[in-house]
């Protein structure tokens, strides 16, 4: 009598399952396999990259983006958008300057500058919620009229902070680490638990992936919706004064690049525009990818026009695999 193992598999059967499984790993991971590369090589062949100076300066620089991108990844997991960060972003610190001006506090200031992010991140949640306005759209519109406010407040003019000592926000070193650093750890740190540890961030998962499915199961998804709006416009409006303070001035403008930096980590990241599936590590190992490509093009003097078209690229190649991936998962 000849034995066999049921639970043996043929070389044709096994290949594909080790195929599947390697593929499911690469994307997964494939994000932080690509930091730690691309650290690696700009290490050996960029002279400067691999400085104490040069990495704690690109984390100072990314710190306010990194603040708001964290909440920003939970907004795009419930299937929504907010385009309106780099007017909140931008408005804040000039809310907040106004009162560190009147009151010579820059804890009040700070505290005004969240204030008014968060009132930012409530007005999209009516937009979105309960005008049930397209999130494209109803923050792209919020975005004009905060920036708006912004001109108001600041009466088109560069604000300054009175007292010297508000570059110590965010300028402080504890440890070698500036406190925008420490605070933007702080960030990521509580967004990473809510959406991976907590009741609610797994409804905030179960809201982006079907929303009328999680409303059945008693998921309160309209609460949830504009708890990611709120949280997001807060830490917009906290990057905002962390910014201020970096650069002791805060102005009005039409820039809208901080929103797209911002999107662009969350997006290269992996975390999906079709909402559903994502993680804060993602977005800021995508953050870090973004930051050390464009350390490295600038400390090798590459041209910023080709910076531009490549990081394109690279965000128009998260999106092509993120579609990609959702296609064969629905075959």
């Amino acid at each position: 009598m000849t034995i066999t193992d049921d639970t043996a598999t043929t070389p044709s059967t096994d290949r594909p399952a080790r195929s599947t499984a390697w593929g499911n790993t690469l994307g997964r991971f494939g994000i932080l396999v690509a930091v730690v590369a691309l650290f690696i090589i700009l290490s050996l062949t960029t002279p400067g990259f691999f400085s104490g100076l040069n990495l704690r300066n690109l984390l100072d620089q990314q710190a306010p983006i990194l603040i708001a991108a964290a909440p920003l990844t939970l907004v795009l997991i419930a299937g929504q958008f907010d385009v309106s960060l780099s007017a909140v972003y931008i408005t804040a610190p000039l809310v907040g300057l106004q009162v560190e001006s009147h009151t010579g506090s820059i804890a009040l200031a700070v505290l005004a500058g969240l204030v008014a992010g968060l009132a930012a991140g409530a007005f999209n949640a009516l937009l979105v919620v309960i005008c049930r306005i397209n999130s494209f759209i109803s923050t792209l519109a919020a975005s004009y009229i905060i920036a708006g406010i912004g001109y108001l407040v600041s009466d088109q003019a560069i604000l300054t902070p009175s007292s010297p000592g508000f570059r110590g926000f965010a300028a402080t070193r504890v440890l070698g680490l500036s406190t925008a650093t420490l605070m933007a750890v702080v960030v990521i740190a509580v967004c990473w638990v809510l959406l991976a540890l907590t009741r609610y961030g797994r409804y905030v998962y179960a809201t982006g992936a079907n929303a009328e499915a999680a409303k059945v199961s008693g998921v309160r998804t309209r609460w949830i919706v504009a708890s990611t709006f709120l949280l997001t416009g807060a830490a917009a409006g906290f990057a905002g004064m962390v910014n201020a303070s970096q650069s002791m001035s805060a102005q009005a403008t039409d820039d809208f690049s901080f929103v797209f930096a911002a999107l662009a980590a969350v997006v290269v990241g992996g975390t999906s525009i079709a909402g559903g599936a994502g993680a804060v590590w993602r977005t800021v190992a995508g953050a870090l990818f973004i930051a050390m490509m464009n350390n490295g093009f600038n400390l090798n003097q590459v041209d910023p026009i080709y910076q531009r078209i490549i990081l394109g690229l690279v965000i128009l190649g998260a999106v092509g695999i993120d579609a990609l991936t959702r296609s064969r998962n629905a075959t």
